[in-house]
């Protein structure tokens, strides 16, 4: 068993103090302006043949609002802020073959195009404007090509609502403007 002496108990307590000194004045807070922390995201459009990709990814957004906490989710006339989308692309490029089945592609690289426009509804001012977001999967076929198409729906839609969420909470906000 170690015993230790005053001056190493002098010196762990020096190194506490210091320690919390340094972050006696940090906080964990957001840039977004108290007044503004209200949020709307109506369903975004689809202009894919990907027909579930604008539904779930407004769901996923939704629910990565939630999960970060800053927003509070309302309705479109009830919010400060108001995210637009619409899903512009979607391309599945094969990129690995079966040999074993005539050289059919067994797996797809999938990549997502997604427009997103971010509304200041209090002051009447767009703040990002039809910004492009892309997301990329793959996606594996093990019975139809619908089906595999299908799944790759929810990952696109978790990486669409991460980026889109980091933008919101990174912009720039500033009401003295």
């Amino acid at each position: 068993m170690k015993v230790f002496t005053m001056k190493h108990l002098a010196f762990i307590a020096v190194a506490a103090a210091l320690l919390a000194a340094g972050c006696a004045n940090y906080r964990w807070t957001s840039r977004v302006p108290e007044e503004i922390r209200t949020v709307a995201v109506p369903e975004f459009q689809n202009s894919t043949n990907l027909a579930e990709l604008g539904p779930i990814t407004t769901q996923y957004t939704l629910r990565e609002f939630q999960r970060e906490g800053t927003f509070s989710i309302r309705r479109s006339g009830d919010s400060s802020i108001e995210v637009q989308g619409r899903v512009t692309k979607v391309n599945f490029r094969p990129i690995a073959f079966d040999r074993g089945h005539g050289m059919r592609a067994g797996e797809y690289r999938c990549i997502a195009t997604l427009e997103v426009s971010v509304i200041d509804k209090d002051n009447d001012k767009v703040l990002l404007d039809k910004r492009v977001h892309k997301a990329e999967t793959t996606i594996t076929v093990q019975g139809d090509l619908l089906t595999a198409r299908r799944n790759c729906v929810p990952r696109l839609a978790a990486e669409f609502a991460r980026q889109i969420v980091d933008d919101v909470l990174s912009y720039p906000y500033n009401r003295k403007q």
